[in-house]
């Protein structure tokens, strides 16, 4: 093995990582690594491998389980790219014809215009290599010098680990994100709907419209007439048993997650300015009786688009892709099943991303944009009052 091309090999992957690239994948002995970037739109996606190569058939090969490998990346992946790129850091060249391998970049099917182009550094083409790797990732590539009495195979591990030791504390700080708070709240809020649901049950029934108007529902009229807490009473309102065991399983998933996010007390402010704003909703384009947690719960989904917004490769690293695809389901069933209060689930959604903006994230304040989005919260809920009243 050629210290050198070793040394090279990681040199490129600390390279990648100093241009906020993060390592997604890596092989067990560490001569193969995936990294991924949200902030480079060209090149997203890098596969750096380090291997002796010593013919062409094994080349295609691995181009080939790399590609296959890629196809599967790139389905997860909302926004456009224009290629994936696969570096190979091999002392020597293949022994036999392998350039045209290589001469021409692959497509990737469900992508236009993406490609999934391959670079093979030897140590006889180094210099042109970083040339034309630095074009495509469109950042220039420089790499410390290493005085030439130092073991390149000492500072190869040197480096590695270095590599490794931030690999694996981001990790942790990453998997600290997701346990900042304890689940409190959410379970004194499935406790209260449940009990209100059996107090409404007790009262005469939890679909009767006098009961509902009794107890706190959405009822424009007495809105109008100064009633104005039950913008919050909805909340805790629930039509019927099944409309109760939906919400509440939902409550459950989403709130237990957003909770663990954001701590016990921003959660409560979230929910319950997302419940506010989901009424607000309601009122403004439905002058049905409501109620429900529907337009809280929305808000737990844009707790968590913001928190995508804070932390973008790791929001579609995790769960951003099916929080966004439920949001758009759960939004369609609204439009296409009748009695279903959209309006009341998009201005939950809507709150709960405002509300999200004015706490923040733990440990991540940004006062400038906390009192941006306060500003815009309290204008929003202030003009929809307005237009209602």
């Amino acid at each position: 093995m050629n210290g050198k091309m070793e040394l090279l090999f990681w040199q490129l992957v600390y390279f990648f990582i100093k241009q906020r690239y993060r390592i997604i994948q890596m092989s067990n002995h560490s001569h193969e690594i995936w990294l991924e970037s949200l902030e480079n739109k060209h090149v997203p996606i890098v596969r750096v491998v380090r291997y002796d190569i010593d013919w062409s058939q094994w080349l295609k090969r691995d181009m080939e389980y790399a590609w296959r490998i890629a196809e599967q990346i790139q389905k997860r992946r909302i926004r456009r790219f224009r290629e994936i790129v696969n570096i190979y850091v091999s002392t020597y060249p293949p022994v036999d014809d392998w350039e045209f391998l290589i001469e021409k970049p692959l497509p990737l099917s469900q992508k236009r215009n993406a490609v999934f182009r391959t670079f093979l550094i030897h140590s006889g083409n180094v210099n042109m290599s970083l040339q034309q790797l630095t074009e495509i990732v469109q950042t220039p590539i420089v790499l410390p010098t290493v005085v030439n009495d130092i073991d390149p195979f000492f500072e190869a591990e040197r480096l590695k680990q270095d590599i490794l030791r931030e690999a694996r504390e981001q990790h942790e700080r990453e998997r600290r994100l997701f346990e900042y708070g304890k689940p409190v709240f959410t379970y004194i809020f499935i406790a209260l709907q449940v009990l209100v649901f059996l107090l409404m049950e007790w009262s005469g029934g939890s679909t009767n419209p006098a009961v509902l108007i009794q107890y706190g529902a959405k009822f424009n009229p007495l809105i109008q007439e100064g009633e104005w807490w039950r913008f919050f009473t909805p909340i805790f309102l629930h039509i019927g048993f099944l409309h109760l065991l939906m919400n509440t399983f939902a409550l459950y998933y989403l709130g237990m997650t957003v909770e663990r996010l954001y701590g016990s007390w921003r959660f409560f402010f979230i929910y319950l300015i997302a419940g506010f704003f989901g009424t607000v909703g309601s009122f403004l384009f439905t002058t049905s009786l409501s109620a429900g947690a529907s337009g809280a719960i929305f808000g737990l989904f844009g707790a968590l688009l913001y928190f995508g917004t804070v932390y973008r490769h790791l929001f579609f690293q995790t769960i951003g892709t099916n929080i966004i695809g439920l949001i758009i389901i759960n939004l369609l069933f609204g439009i296409m099943v009748p009695g279903i209060d959209n309006a009341g689930h998009i201005g939950g959604l809507i709150g709960g991303f405002l509300a999200s903006g004015i706490v923040h994230l733990p440990n991540h304040l940004d006062w400038k944009r906390q009192v941006r989005t306060l500003l815009v919260t309290v204008s929003a809920a202030a003009l929809g009052l307005y237009i209602g009243f």
